[in-house]
């Protein structure tokens, strides 16, 4: 695969999200009490709700926040119910969008987010219309003058199913979702912390998008972003300049 501008791009996407806590601690918190509540409230029995105590730990939450978000989740406390709904779609130049989004209101969020893809003269599609361009799997980067050696070896040996070099010295891992910990765990054990970790749905191809068709296109991704229903968007378009 091309790494042209992957990096840049990841590193640009991550800065935005980081100028937006407000709105990432309303998401994590979200993500809480539904992990909570599909897995239970206990992080050794359910990797989905630790993976979110720790993405809010990084984004210092407070701990009272995250006991909150998890007793509303199991029912110790009120709380409003959310339903997970993705929606597929179609962004600037064709490039196929996926958003992940929770909500107490599908009337609404549908709504918000056919608005914000027309503003932009992207289109929603049917169920499966560009999931198959995508890969569920875990996620992990590393700076540029990251060891590539060391990389690979703990990956490897911990379970990743791929170790990615790109042209700009970024090293990608990848692993099965159910890997994702163990690998995480390896990793940070021998001393290598990425700059991003995740399980996400990583597209299978890339769209390349330049100059007015980019700046379109992180506008609508800026657009869904802000929306408070959305939690993820995924998309296969690279952003260049």
């Amino acid at each position: 695969m091309a790494g042209h501008s992957k990096w840049a791009n990841i590193q640009h996407r991550k800065g935005r999200q980081d100028e937006k806590r407000g709105k990432v601690w309303t998401k994590l918190i979200r993500e809480i009490t539904v992990s909570a509540k599909v897995g239970g409230g206990d992080i050794t029995s359910n990797p989905r709700l630790r993976l979110a105590i720790d993405k809010a730990k990084e984004q210092n939450m407070p701990a009272d926040n995250i006991k909150r978000a998890i007793d509303r989740g199991t029912g110790n406390l009120e709380g409003v119910t959310y339903e997970e709904i993705r929606y597929e779609g179609y962004g600037v130049g064709g490039a196929a969008l996926m958003i992940d989004t929770m909500t107490d209101n599908k009337v609404r969020t549908v709504a918000e987010v056919r608005h914000a893809l027309s503003r932009t003269g992207g289109n929603l599609g049917t169920d499966g219309s560009v999931s198959f361009m995508f890969k569920h799997c875990g996620q992990f980067l590393f700076a540029p003058g990251t060891s590539e050696d060391k990389v690979m070896e703990v990956a490897l040996d911990a379970g990743a199913e791929d170790v990615i070099t790109d042209d700009e010295g970024g090293i990608e891992v990848l692993s099965a979702p159910g890997d994702f910990e163990a690998v995480k765990k390896a990793l940070e054990a021998a001393g290598l912390k990425a700059e991003l970790a995740e399980i996400t749905m990583k597209p299978l191809n890339e769209t390349l998008l330049a100059g007015e068709d980019a700046e379109k296109m992180q506008k609508l991704l800026d657009l869904l972003e802000d929306l408070d229903d959305v939690q993820q968007v995924y998309t296969t378009a690279i952003l260049e300049g």
